[in-house]
């Protein structure tokens, strides 16, 4: 039979397999959050990015990048309103601020900006179709749940804009096409991030 190893045991042999914390391991650890904190500073003040990281040391730096990165590109999004657009534009600024391949960079930006523009315009009219579609839907099925109930003479006008469901609907109807915006900007998203 096998000896039966207490939890002490068990737990040295996991960290004696996970090895030593490296130095790059550790300023990751430290740095990643003040480049958080960075970005969000910069989207939430007037904050010069360049001027910032040139506080850091080289090796720190590119930790401090990393971590002000993320919060950058988790401020772009769709152009739903005049404030998403101020966000990502503000965003936008900063990440070419700090990545070094600007040309790379920028081609990608390219390619979110086509994202934008056909959601502001073929978008938009694809989303009113749908709202007016599904309008005219739910207005048919509750006028015949009203002609069941009532007869076939009852003629009841209901506002289905003002029903839960309808904003329910409305809301799914949105996500779905949404979604392959969305879709799009995540992988734009994941170049950026593999840009230096």
């Amino acid at each position: 039979m096998g000896d039966i190893k207490s939890a002490r045991e068990i737990a040295e042999e996991k960290i004696a397999r996970i090895g030593e914390v490296t130095e790059e391991e550790r300023l990751a650890w430290k740095y990643l959050p003040e480049g958080e904190k960075l970005g969000g500073k910069y989207i939430n003040e007037d904050v010069n990015l360049a001027a910032e990281l040139e506080q850091y040391e080289a090796a720190a730096r590119k930790h401090v990048v990393n971590g002000a990165s993320d919060i950058l590109l988790r401020s772009i999004d769709l152009p739903r309103n005049e404030a998403a657009k101020k966000l990502s534009r503000r965003a936008m600024d900063g990440l070419k601020a700090i990545k070094s391949d600007k040309v790379g960079v920028e081609n990608t930006y390219s390619k979110m900006r086509r994202i934008f523009n056909h959601y502001e315009q073929e978008g938009q009219q694809q989303r009113q179709q749908a709202y007016q579609t599904l309008k005219t839907e739910l207005e048919a099925k509750v006028q015949q749940a009203i002609a069941q109930q009532m007869g076939t003479a009852a003629s009841y006008k209901v506002d289905v804009e003002q029903q839960p469901q309808f904003h329910e609907e409305w809301r799914r109807l949105q996500f779905q096409l949404d979604a392959q915006y969305i879709k799009l900007m995540d992988e734009y998203k994941q170049e950026l991030r593999s840009i230096q």
